[in-house]
């Protein structure tokens, strides 16, 4: 399975919200080739690194597949109008949280990159759409994105293929392990959050966040 890369966005981090706080969640396109590092694209920043970049968060791939319901649910929206909406670094369009797994691996551009979990929403979603549900709807409808860890650098640029290499984990869509650990499913099938924890694969963070919820 390939798929046309879009567009490769990058961004740096900005003051942002009224606490003052930086982020670097507004992305636009980048012009030419960009390099892939296992930190991520050059030329992209995170603003918190608590919570945003390092290996197993190099790459954010958001589908451009979710624009049109999030046209709609919005009643129409400026950010919309072209990819990094959500702050991606990747965008696409044909594959979504249902079909994308963990663990797959995938040569984007000449780089090799991996699955390791969903995006988790926080806040900055709903303070840059200025409507404070977008991270709720995220949640519930799972139309959540990924991101990679970074196997083997390269250089990516628009245009480029994101192709699969392989699939281990094909009972393990995106979709599938955000719904037990993020959207609350999880309670009803300890059986499912024991493989999550112990999932080499997974990204450390979600795989402790199975741990957790088992108790």
């Amino acid at each position: 399975m390939t798929y046309r890369i879009d567009s490769v966005l990058t961004g740096k981090a900005h003051v942002f919200g009224a606490r003052g706080e930086p982020s670097a969640i507004a992305k636009t396109p980048a012009t030419g080739p960009r390099a892939v590092t296992f930190l991520g694209l050059a030329g992209d920043e995170q603003a918190d690194l608590s919570v945003h970049g390092g290996p197993d968060k190099a790459i954010h791939h958001y589908p451009r597949d979710h624009y049109t319901f999030w046209d709609d649910a919005l009643g129409g929206h400026a950010l919309l109008a072209s990819p990094g909406a959500f702050g991606e670094n990747i965008s696409t369009s044909g594959l979504v949280e249902d079909a994308a797994c963990i663990g797959d691996r995938y040569r984007l551009g000449s780089a090799l990159v991996e699955i390791s979990q969903g995006r988790q929403p926080c806040w900055k979603l709903g303070h840059r759409f200025g409507i404070e549900t977008v991270p709720a709807t995220v949640v519930r409808t799972r139309r959540s994105g990924w991101y990679y860890r970074v196997l083997e650098e390269g250089a990516v640029a628009a245009g480029d293929a994101l192709a699969l290499v392989e699939r281990p984990l094909p009972g393990w869509p995106v979709e599938r392990a955000f719904r037990l650990l993020i959207a609350g499913g999880g309670k009803r099938e300890p059986a499912a959050l024991a493989e999550l924890a112990a999932m080499e694969v997974l990204a450390t963070s979600w795989r402790e966040r199975a741990t957790k919820l088992l108790g």
